[in-house]
């Protein structure tokens, strides 16, 4: 994918530019993000028909998303570079690249070949997700959090529109036929490029290295690995596995199963665009404090509830379990304000790690204990979240 070197602009721009909420850009980003993350959410409600096809284990099947994960760790790099030159490219085409590779998945009928190609559509999440929260924070201004807020509300509102989308297309065409959704991504990549062409990638205020950077990561990261770390048992209970959980344990159809995942998603957007909002007014840690001691809670009581109450307690769960991600990006950027898009690209690639030991984990406890023990226990992991929220120093926005 090209890059483009960066000319630096007058001071006075850069002021202005820099307190200039920029609705236009930021909805065109967001609406990149909306149709890229549609398709990199077709793997796990195609889990079920994949685990029937290949006939493997929960935590092997399960597995398949570390494939499409594991290229995270490329994301220092791409954000140590998208903090020097735009990288506005890998935005553009990763929308068609994503849609390309996420519909070949029923092509295929071996799981080295899936897991190549996950890889594959990885690299292109990747090359999306690193510059593009850097883009958001240098076009929403004084307003990151509101960016954010709409950024990874748009993520949520494609994850909620993928398993209904792809559920949907194997009902017409069989999953062998899923391929042609790919022509959607390629007509937002076509839209991204006509109306983000000229608009850079790159913070505003960049500068400084890796070496620099590092006293103020030792200083945050300890408590955001905690965040992560003991989050990632619930997020992948209520995301990789949930398909799963509701065909199995519940009995559900695979478009109900789908469809349970898009209901947590579609709370998830609600939660989004009101969590990174409410921080900007009432502090990051306040917020993401309540989401973590309330969300384990409401997990125990979908894992105890009878079947009326599974779908608004899923509703629930979307609004305090989903919700907390853009509260976390808005406060990399605000520790990181001269380093976004590497401080992100840390982030990311933390969250990979954290994540892929919790897929594992959590598919082991199902294959040895069933997966309502499972999920049990990342609730009960989930509560220790609210220890690493009142480890995060003191910073601009985080307190409120």
């Amino acid at each position: 994918m090209p890059v483009e070197t960066v000319q630096t602009p007058a001071p006075g721009a850069i002021t202005e530019e820099a307190e200039r909420f920029q609705t236009g850009e930021v909805m065109t980003v967001a609406g990149g993000h909306f149709v890229h993350d549609s398709f990199s959410a077709f793997l796990s409600p195609l889990l079920p028909l994949i685990q029937e096809r290949l006939g493997t284990s929960y935590a092997a099947t399960g597995g398949l998303s570390i494939f499409l994960q594991l290229p995270s760790l490329l994301n220092p790099f791409l954000g140590y570079a998208a903090d020097r030159i735009s990288l506005r490219y890998f935005i553009i085409l990763a929308p068609g690249i994503t849609a390309t590779l996420s519909s070949s998945l029923g092509l295929v009928h071996s799981y080295f070949a899936l897991a190549l190609i996950l890889l594959a559509a990885g690299v292109s999440v990747a090359a999306f997700h690193a510059p593009a929260p850097a883009m958001i924070g240098r076009i929403s201004g004084k307003r990151v959090g509101t960016g954010m807020s709409i950024f990874m509300a748009s993520g949520e509102l494609g994850r909620t529109v993928g398993p209904l989308l792809v559920s949907s297309a194997v009902i017409w065409w069989g999953l062998e036929g899923i391929w042609r959704l790919a022509i959607l991504g390629w007509i937002c990549s076509a839209v991204i490029y006509w109306r983000l062409r000229n608009v850079s990638a790159r913070p505003v205020h960049a500068g400084g290295n890796l070496a620099a950077l590092w006293p103020q990561v030792r200083r945050v990261y300890p408590a955001l690995l905690w965040i992560l770390a003991t989050k990632a048992y619930m997020a992948v209970c209520l995301t990789t596995y949930l398909p799963i959980f509701m065909s199995d344990t519940k009995n559900a159809s695979l478009w109900l199963a789908a469809a349970a995942l898009t209901v947590l998603e579609a709370a998830g957007v609600v939660g989004a665009l009101a969590t990174g909002t409410y921080s900007d007014k009432l502090g990051r840690k306040r917020v993401l404090a309540v989401l973590y001691i309330v969300a384990p809670f409401v997990l125990f009581g979908f894992l105890a509830a009878p079947e009326p109450l599974l779908f608004p307690l899923l509703l629930a769960l979307g609004l305090v379990a989903i919700s907390p991600t853009p509260v976390m990006m808005a406060l990399v950027q605000d520790y990181f304000p001269q380093n976004r898009a590497l401080a992100n690209g840390i982030f990311l690639t933390a969250n990979f790690l954290t994540r892929a030991l919790a897929i594992w984990v959590v598919g082991w406890l199902a294959d040895s204990f069933g997966l309502q023990t499972a999920y049990l226990w990342s609730g009960v992991i989930g509560l220790t979240t609210v220890v690493g929220v009142w480890a995060l120093p003191k910073g601009a926005g985080v307190e409120g």
